[in-house]
């Protein structure tokens, strides 16, 4: 991937958003223990906790910054591009068997979110660049395969 911001899609803004939210919320619960604790540590179990509570602050504090930074590329770099396939679009795809499936073309993958597929993946690479109608081919774990793009775009609101 390039280093240069890349936009994301408005359901893994939103995503991002949430976890942030909840991470602000654990931060806020692990740091109010820290400061309960400061009175005075009592044997060697209660300073490893204390250690394991600094270290989960870190860790949320390193996950708080990564999707802050995210979030700030997705504003530099605007939309996601709706002409072709890139990094932030929504596609949906109809694969040989028939089946029609909607996805968001992202850079690393999330278990939040089955729906994403990523751009260093053989059916991410191969979507890039492509338009509505493209036949595209790439290498899936069963074997060689194709899928055709159906839309580009964010979903449509049925009540639309």
């Amino acid at each position: 991937m390039s280093s240069e911001p890349a936009p994301i899609s408005s359901a893994a803004r939103d995503a991002l958003e949430r976890e942030l939210a909840d991470l602000h919320r654990e931060r806020g619960a692990v740091a109010a223990t820290l400061k309960d604790s400061d009175m005075q540590v009592g044997d060697e179990a209660d300073a490893a906790d204390e250690l394991q509570r600094a270290d989960d602050l870190t860790r949320l504090d390193d996950r708080i910054s990564e999707i802050t930074t995210r979030l700030k590329q997705a504003d530099v770099a605007g939309p996601p591009p709706t002409d072709a396939v890139g990094v932030g679009s929504t596609v949906a795809v109809r694969f040989a068997d028939g089946t029609v499936e909607t996805f968001q073309i992202g850079e690393t993958a999330t278990d939040a979110d089955p729906t994403l597929v990523t751009a260093d993946s053989p059916l991410g690479r191969a979507l890039l660049g492509h338009h509505v109608g493209d036949t595209v081919s790439y290498d899936a774990p069963d074997g060689p395969a194709s899928a055709v793009v159906v839309s580009l775009g964010e979903p449509r609101d049925s009540r639309d």
